[in-house]
């Protein structure tokens, strides 16, 4: 139900997105002054009234990111509790750990997700837009490997023998 519904609604926003940018009028030169064709970015070029489809990104984006939010930190709360139920110290202690690691990879792709979309008007400059823009599905997807792997002993123990061998070798 839920991969059926996130498609569904996935769909449903996508296509009213789009339907509701086919109605707008564009002339002249049409090079869209970004990284990919983002939505934002398809609407500066317009020179038609863009304000209705403003609000529509700016309602799908904050919904899908409330709700979406909502749904990753009820989930935590579950989470928590379970974890205070733990008779081990230790095994509550790594439990947390690696949540923490999921957690901050939610904060900085959402927060980033956030900045960019859920701001009514946002007055963010074209080339913060950018910056942000490649953040999120490029610099957070990289990290995200980076950050789950430090997890793992043997990879803190290989990063240390590299750390160790480069420092000693000069």
């Amino acid at each position: 139900m839920l991969v059926v519904g996130s498609y569904s609604w996935g769909v449903a926003c996508s296509l009213i997105l789009t339907c509701s940018a086919l109605q707008l009028s564009f002339r002249g030169l049409n090079i869209i002054n970004h990284f990919f064709c983002e939505f934002s970015s398809l609407l500066s070029l317009s020179c038609s009234d863009t304000s209705i489809n403003l609000l529509q990104l700016f309602v799908f984006a904050t919904f899908n990111e409330v709700i979406t939010l909502f749904i990753i930190l009820l989930s935590y709360v579950f989470i928590l509790v379970t974890f205070l139920k733990m008779p081990s110290a230790s095994g509550r202690r790594k439990a947390f750990s690696i949540c923490a690691s999921h957690l901050t990879a939610i904060s900085i792709f959402h927060g980033t997700i956030l900045f960019l979309y859920c701001v009514p008007n946002s007055t963010n400059s074209r080339h913060t837009v950018k910056v942000a823009s490649v953040f999120y599905t490029v610099v957070i997807p990289m990290l995200n490997p980076l950050i789950y792997s430090l997890r793992n002993k043997d990879v803190k123990n290989t990063v240390r023998k590299i750390m160790d061998t480069k420092v000693f070798s000069n």
